[in-house]
């Protein structure tokens, strides 16, 4: 270096660069599923109907989805540390505004502020970790990044069944303030932007402010909130049997149809959709959407089945899905290692077959089933899973350049987040319909005239006469008691049938795998991470 250069900031130890931007993601990424198990008591609290009350979670979802394809475009206007800062400082304001809201509306109005912070967290953590991280530690970079993103969820329903057990509300916004802070300070403090990243957007800001893509940014806006609002209300109005989701459907293909046009013509699109010409990318971020999908639907059947038929409370349904997240934080960092040793294929493939054995086993749950027999199910898809976010996430980004790794990122995180609400939305419909198919299949062998049924009738009946009630009362109650019966066995035979259907479409995407090809890189490399002063 010569007297004349400028001088150069050492560069940050990429361990505190991690632990630095890790504390946003994981609040977002908990904060999507935290409030679930907490929306019977605030209905109470701001006086909601059932069906108001969903739109805590439809608002921050619809904001959320918004901001991930902007990342890229936002961090070359104000630069990637600046978008992390400000989207975690709005993330700290929605949580301290939403523990105080004293209305359903305002509460869904800060639960929407909190999106929009929650949105451009993860796709800005993504790529800071893979400019930080040199070329051959980069799985292990996203084995870190993973444990945010898959972990979250997975402690988001329990977290808030203790916090709503014990406290207030309201706690679960207010838990965030401390840790968003110690993450706001750390992130100010010892992530700074590479520089050339740095001139990379310094240039490229001139050409989107003199080109601003205001139609893009409006296309965008329309089809995706369209599409999430659709997604995440269609179950509970019988999809296209309701107008407004037959209207909210047809604004989300032609918006994200129109937006596709525009982006592929504007002179500086807001969003580059032209990162899915490479392979590589393409065929990572779908079958990450995928597996984002089928992971978060078993998040949310899990407990229901366990709850429901199985008899547990919120907290035993709870620690028992504990031994998965933990198979996956101490499995996740394995994989990261071997990256760079094992072709991301046979890890994917095998972390497919893994969820696939898993799904096998929850598809002959019983109503008899322990609470050994979920975790064994469980954990076995917990493996699966820890060989998947890895290679998936590594695979997906190894070709595009750094200065492209904000939008990538911001892709990827979006197609994540329409699997994960397409799933939820999808497997929650056929569970409806499979319970009702295997109930009139059920009730078509209950012939009032079978030895088996009268018998069965005449015993239940007798049960409640010795107990003091009179022959038709009893016979009422027996009655009952075998619809109930009836009923539980439908949902039995229901949720088997979804859990079968998750590892056949799982193995579905297996022929993607033939486009996860990398390139690898021999040696280390110098750590990437400066900044001049």
């Amino acid at each position: 270096m010569t007297a004349l250069a400028p001088a150069r900031r050492a560069p940050t130890n990429k361990w505190l660069v991690t632990v630095s931007v890790t504390f946003g993601t994981l609040m977002g990424a908990i904060d999507s599923s935290i409030v679930n198990v907490a929306l019977p008591q605030i209905r109470g609290a701001v006086g909601a109907t059932v069906q108001e009350i969903t739109w805590i979670s439809t608002g921050f979802a619809i904001a959320t989805v918004l901001v991930m394809p902007l990342t890229g475009f936002l961090g070359r206007l104000f630069g990637q540390k600046r978008v992390y800062m400000a989207s975690l400082f709005l993330f700290i304001a929605g949580s301290a505004l939403c523990g105080m809201a004293q209305s359903l509306w305002t509460l869904v109005a800060f639960r929407a502020l909190q999106g929009f912070g929650a949105g451009a967290l993860q796709p800005t953590e993504q790529a800071i970790l893979r400019q930080t991280f040199p070329p051959h530690e980069q799985g292990m970079a996203m084995a870190l990044f993973a444990m945010a993103v898959m972990i979250g969820p997975a402690i988001g329903p329990t977290l808030g069944g203790y916090i709503v057990d014990n406290y207030h509300w309201a706690w679960i916004f207010f838990i965030n303030l401390p840790v968003g802070v110690l993450g706001l300070l750390m992130v100010w403090r010892f992530v700074h932007e590479p520089e050339d990243i740095r001139l990379a957007n310094l240039a490229d800001a001139d050409a989107v402010r003199r080109n601003f893509d205001w139609q893009g940014i409006v296309l965008l806006c329309v089809g995706l909130a369209s599409l999430q609002y659709f997604l995440e209300e269609g179950q509970r109005d019988d999809w296209f049997e309701s107008r407004t989701i037959t209207v909210f459907a047809l604004l989300a293909g032609l918006g994200i149809a129109a937006f596709v046009w525009r982006e592929l013509t504007a002179r500086v699109p807001v969003v580059n959709l032209r990162l899915f010409k490479d392979a590589v990318f393409t065929s990572g971020t779908l079958i990450g959407g995928v597996m984002y999908a089928l992971l978060l639907t078993g998040m949310f059947l899990m407990p229901l089945f366990m709850q429901e038929l199985l008899g547990f409370t919120a907290m035993q349904s709870g620690l028992a899905l504990m031994p998965r997240v933990l198979v996956m934080m101490a499995i996740t960092p394995v994989v990261g290692r071997l990256y760079n040793h094992v072709s991301p294929r046979l890890i994917v493939a095998f972390g497919i077959l893994a969820f696939v054995v898993g799904a096998w086993a929850q598809g002959h749950f019983t109503l008899e089933t322990t609470s050994a027999g979920v975790v064994g199910a469980i954990l076995v898809q917990g493996v699966g899973f820890a060989c998947l976010f890895v290679p998936l996430t590594t695979a997906a980004l190894s070709n595009i350049e750094r200065r492209s790794l904000t939008d990538a990122t911001g892709l990827n995180s979006l197609l994540r987040q329409i699997g994960a609400s397409a799933g939820l939305a999808i497997f929650a419909t056929l569970l409806d319909r499979f319970v009702v198919q295997a109930r009139h299949g059920l009730v078509a062998h209950l012939d009032p005239g079978r030895p088996e049924v009268i018998a069965r009738l005449g015993a239940t009946a007798a049960g409640f006469a010795a107990r003091g009630y009179d022959a038709v009362t009893a016979r009422g109650m027996a009655l009952g008691a075998l619809d109930g019966t009836v009923a539980r066995q439908a949902s039995v035979l229901g949720f088997e049938k979804v859990f079968q259907l998750t590892g056949l479409c799982f193995l579905a995407v297996l022929p993607l795998l033939a486009f996860l090809k990398v390139k690898r890189h021999a040696g280390p490399a110098p750590h990437v991470e400066v900044a001049i002063e």
